[in-house]
């Protein structure tokens, strides 16, 4: 009968539910990173300049870095002119009686100051990474409104400078400050991806139609399998983009990323390719397969970077356009494949279903 179907459908059903139950915390970058933002923070200078001294916007423009290899230590200023971080060959410290420490904990910069917390008070030190680079949520760079700026609002469909930004530093006896600007960026229309999105997956969807014991049917199952490890192969890249936009220093620092916060959706690329490659070889049960690996993918590489589609700033490095076609590719091949797998799941248990005959009369 069609068992088998049943027994497929609940496991992808399973599948399916507990990946989204995943999937939020397995993409994200920080504990508040954006899925996506349509402003867009630029450094435009590092001041005093000093070679080794560098600073670059990350997570979507959500987090300030500055890293400090000089040798000596510098100072970020918090919000009234104190000491608020201090990075140097000892590691980066914090100044817990610095409002802008507790500010900066959070994207919405609304956590309850305690009562130590004090900017004419003398600095006390808390030392919280060993290294010379300090990531956080800096106020000054980013737009918290809920409403956009007027010139905005009157004319959303183009560019605006927003405002220029300065973070006050201090180098010894010398002053400076890592500058930069946030701009508003239109947003793209997301109609025309979600376009290619539904055409994709029809078009993937379609190879499931043809019947599975010919050579159209042979030569359906192997396209799919090839396009499913091409969205494998986007989904991993589109993980190595997202790495690398959360700041980790170096190859080192982005292998650590890919396994420690992207380690679902690196497995799912890499899942997706070896299930291509499953069902190139035609392997047994390379039907099932498909659909579950289908699933993972639709799942991961596209409804966790929906946003990617409708944001013009996407949480990934490179290029937003590119961003977004690998989020297409990943939601394309993966909904095709789950619908060519289970078409043709269905068209075996029909065949293998009994043709009753009937009982002769005496």
């Amino acid at each position: 009968m069609i068992a088998p179907l049943r027994r497929a459908a609940v496991v992808l059903a399973v599948a399916a539910t507990a990946l989204l139950t995943l999937a939020a915390p397995a993409a994200a970058h920080g504990a508040d990173a954006p899925d996506g933002t349509d402003y867009r923070a630029t450094i435009s200078g590092v001041d005093p300049d000093r070679p080794g001294l560098t600073a670059r916007m990350v997570e979507a423009g959500a987090r300030l870095e500055l890293t400090n290899d000089t040798g000596a230590d510098v100072t970020v200023m918090g919000y009234s002119g104190e000491p608020y971080l201090r990075i140097g060959p000892g590691g980066v410290y914090e100044n817990t009686r610095s409002p802008a420490t507790y500010l900066n904990r959070t994207l919405a910069g609304e956590t309850r100051l305690p009562a130590e917390a004090n900017p004419a008070a003398a600095p006390d030190w808390r030392r919280i990474d060993d290294g010379p680079t300090a990531r956080w949520h800096d106020q000054r760079t980013l737009w918290r409104e809920d409403a956009p700026p007027a010139a905005v609002a009157a004319d959303p469909d183009r560019e605006h400078r927003v405002r220029d930004w300065t973070v006050p530093l201090r180098a010894g006896d010398a002053t400076g400050a890592v500058r930069g600007t946030l701009d508003w960026v239109p947003p793209p229309d997301p109609y025309p991806w979600w376009v290619a999105a539904t055409l994709g997956f029809l078009l993937i969807g379609a190879a499931g139609l043809a019947p599975g014991g010919t050579a159209a049917g042979v030569r359906a199952l192997r396209a799919v399998g090839a396009l499913l490890a091409v969205g494998g192969a986007a989904t991993v890249a589109l993980t190595v983009a997202r790495a690398l936009d959360t700041g980790a220093p170096g190859v080192g620092g982005t292998l650590a990323e890919l396994v420690t916060g992207q380690v679902w959706t690196l497995l799912t690329g890499l899942g997706a390719l070896a299930a291509g490659g499953y069902t190139l070889a035609r392997r047994p049960a390379a039907d099932f397969v498909l659909a579950l690996a289908g699933a993972c993918l639709t799942v991961f590489a596209g409804v966790t970077n929906l946003a990617a589609l409708a944001r013009s700033v996407p949480p990934a490095a490179g290029p937003p356009t590119l961003v977004r076609v690998l989020v297409v590719l990943g939601l394309a091949t993966g909904a095709g494949a789950v619908a060519t797998g289970l078409l043709r799941l269905r068209t075996a248990a029909r065949t293998a279903r009994p043709i009753p005959h009937p009982t002769p009369t005496p």
